[in-house]
């Protein structure tokens, strides 16, 4: 047994010294903006420009929309699905895995040449035209961490006892989703939320093609033009991420725990 624990223990520190180390250099390198002392100025220059703030509350919108729209899409097809047509579930596990397979440039090309301004849905005529394409954008490239997440957390219920009982007591759909299926599934819908937001913040190609004013194009310009900003900005990102997951942490704590036994 002690054996086992020294294995396990030397994993994880080897581990978390994989991940640690390059953050700390990351932090320590951020730090030498000023010559022969460390400083935080790096850090106060990227706060401190207005195109910081821009890109990322626009990113920070965008995913929030992104995640609204996965989740009325997702939740309720993954629940259909799995109620009443489990035989096209390895088909529709199939289409949800094509966003990882087809490279996110050809997706945005395929926008811009259909949803051009002299389509028949000209999006990209109008700026919010072409914010709603990004989201819908954003949600396909997140759909395969949406969905496996959400049937996951669907597998954890009985969701045809569930759904029975809710229809003896007069319930319609829309109240059996909301109401009774979405809050047992909430830490897989956070999980999947989590997943969606590290892509919408860090995405690169769709935001730039399409000229919208999103913090993965203003990452790329920072560190193709400035040394120590890029830096903090990792650092910054990174912060971020953790942040979200422990609000997730959080929020698991308050979810309802569902004592129904997997279908």
């Amino acid at each position: 047994m002690k054996s086992g624990k020294f294995w396990a223990w030397l994993t994880f520190g080897l581990g978390a010294a994989y991940f640690i180390i390059p953050l700390l250099a990351t932090l320590e390198f951020a730090m030498r903006m000023r010559r022969g002392t460390y400083s935080f100025d790096a850090f106060a220059v990227v706060f401190g420009d207005p195109r910081f703030q821009q890109t990322f509350g626009y990113s920070v919108m965008a995913a929030i929309f992104t995640i609204l729209l996965g989740v009325l899409i997702v939740v309720p097809t993954a629940y259909w699905i799995r109620l009443r047509m489990p035989q096209i579930r390895p088909i529709v596990e199939f289409v949800t895995l094509l966003p990882l397979v087809i490279p996110a440039i050809v997706i945005v090309f395929g926008y811009i040449r259909m949803y051009g301004s002299n389509s028949a849905l000209p999006f990209l005529a109008s700026a919010r035209g072409t914010d709603a394409l990004l989201v819908i954008g954003y949600a396909i490239l997140a759909l395969p961490y949406m969905y496996r997440a959400v049937d996951t957390g669907l597998r954890t219920i009985d969701v045809r006892t569930l759904t029975e009982a809710a229809q003896i007591l007069g319930a319609g759909w829309a109240t059996i989703i909301t109401r009774l299926i979405l809050p047992n599934v909430l830490i897989a819908v956070l999980s999947g939320a989590f997943l969606t937001f590290a892509i919408v913040i860090g995405e690169f190609t769709m935001a730039s093609l399409l000229n919208r004013p999103a913090f993965g194009p203003y990452l790329q310009n920072i560190g193709a033009n400035r040394a120590y900003e890029p830096a903090a900005l990792a650092v910054i990102t990174f912060a971020v991420t953790w942040g979200c997951m422990s609000v997730i942490q959080m929020l698991a704590r308050f979810a309802p725990k569902s004592a129904n036994r997997p279908d």
